[in-house]
């Protein structure tokens, strides 16, 4: 298992090794033991899993308030998505900035998006599957969100605000300008 940072060190691509043969290939995706020595030493509590039929789809961006807030480890069990994560620790010299990575099941690529940042993902391929760790169960009561394509993140989305397929929520959320302080 290999943990590569990205241009936000607290972000990481975590890549597990593969090992095939004439059959297909075996992966361990999860072990705590390496990620912990890679600095990713996260409890994980809860498995989530998203099934989007159409290309376009977007989820987030999402994110839970203190005491509730969620670390992640995501990857697409099948398809592809554009996978971004968005710093909303106030006090961290990235405030604002984003990753965004292509994950798709043919790589096997994960993403480890730390706890205070907003994270969300747009489906590239049909009928995407996409599974995530979190360390804080689901707290309705401290589940907010981030509007997915507020300008002032300049995040390069593969879909228009006319083409996005959104829930109600993603499209009333709040500009980052708009956040309270709350990391």
């Amino acid at each position: 298992m290999q943990v590569v940072e990205t241009d936000i060190p607290a972000v990481k691509v975590v890549r597990p090794a593969r090992f095939g043969d004439d059959r297909g290939w075996f992966s361990e995706t999860y072990r705590a033991d390496r990620l912990g020595q890679a600095g990713i030493d996260t409890a994980f509590v809860q498995d989530n899993q998203s099934f989007s039929a159409p290309v376009g789809t977007v989820r987030g961006l999402h994110f839970q308030l203190p005491p509730a807030a969620q670390a992640k480890l995501v990857r697409v069990l099948a398809g592809a998505i554009l996978d971004v994560a968005v710093d909303l620790r106030r006090a961290s010299p990235t405030y604002g900035r984003h990753v965004a990575v292509r994950l798709d099941a043919a790589g096997g690529d994960q993403l480890f998006v730390p706890a205070g940042f907003a994270h969300g993902f747009c489906t590239l391929e049909a009928d995407t599957m996409v599974a995530y760790k979190v360390d804080a169960y689901y707290s309705p009561a401290h589940d907010r969100a981030l509007l997915w394509n507020d300008p002032a993140l300049a995040i390069a989305w593969p879909v228009t605000a006319e083409t996005a397929i959104l829930s109600g929520k993603d499209k009333l959320a709040p500009t980052l300008a708009a956040l309270p302080e709350t990391f």
